[in-house]
């Protein structure tokens, strides 16, 4: 019997503070590790499937700062991240520093790796070639920067190579969450107080400052969950 489940539950949750949002992945996340254990005990033929979830949401201003991140690379002390209308996390996926806000379309896909068949390192080139793909449907040239994850321009020039996604994961047993920042009008003077995913001398940048124009945010949403689901080859289920 396949038990292998290749629906996906799909809500955008729209505004939403970081800690609510994170404390829901958890439980997300939690809720697929248990059926997980309880299918060790179980035979092949009473296996139950697991579930896939994927979140779209916008967060209020927030730095977030991976496991193996520095807190050097925050460059505001508390009193000024307050006066920025902004908050702090230290938590608990890959990478280092980065910055969710107003205009960025944030993704945390919650999925089960093993109904796709994928490998860490596959699923995350995944992400990036959705980014890539949406990218392409607005003549935005984007790529991939070697040693480094997520999505950027120019990254075969060091003095203009700039990133317009990050992308930060944890997984246990093959399940995953956390996911991709994806920056469409966001405002990228936030960027300027830390240093991005630990780089001191690469610039952030968005659809916006890229195309020089306001981008409808519920068409990018919808060109990306479609990019998502064919590359990932899943059925989106609205949740």
């Amino acid at each position: 019997m396949n038990n292998k489940n290749r629906e996906v539950l799909f809500r955008n949750i729209g505004y939403k503070d970081y800690k609510e949002t994170w404390d829901f992945q958890e439980e997300l996340f939690n809720d697929i590790l248990k059926t997980k254990t309880e299918n060790r005990s179980l035979s092949e033929e009473s296996k139950k499937p697991t579930s896939n979830y994927l979140l779209f949401v916008e967060h209020p201003h927030v730095y977030t700062l991976g496991k193996s991140g520095s807190d050097n690379n925050l460059l505001l002390n508390m009193i000024e991240l307050k006066a920025k209308n902004a908050s702090f996390y230290k938590i608990d996926r890959g990478g280092d520093i980065t910055y969710h806000g107003p205009g960025q379309i944030v993704g945390y896909p919650v999925f089960d790796l093993e109904n796709f068949s994928l490998g860490l390192h596959k699923y995350v080139y995944n992400l990036e070639e959705a980014i890539i793909r949406t990218l392409k449907d607005y003549n935005i040239d984007a790529k991939r920067y070697e040693g480094a994850t997520g999505v950027w321009l120019d990254p075969e020039n060091p003095h203009y190579a700039r990133k317009i996604c990050a992308i930060g994961i944890r997984t246990s047993r093959w399940v995953s969450m956390h996911g991709f920042a994806f920056n469409i009008n966001t405002q990228l003077e936030y960027f300027d107080y830390i240093n991005p995913c630990g780089f001191t001398d690469k610039k952030a940048t968005s659809m916006q400052k890229e195309l020089g124009r306001e981008v409808d945010m519920d068409e990018v949403r919808d060109k990306l969950k479609a990019n998502l689901a064919n590359i990932f080859d899943f059925k989106l289920v609205d949740w």
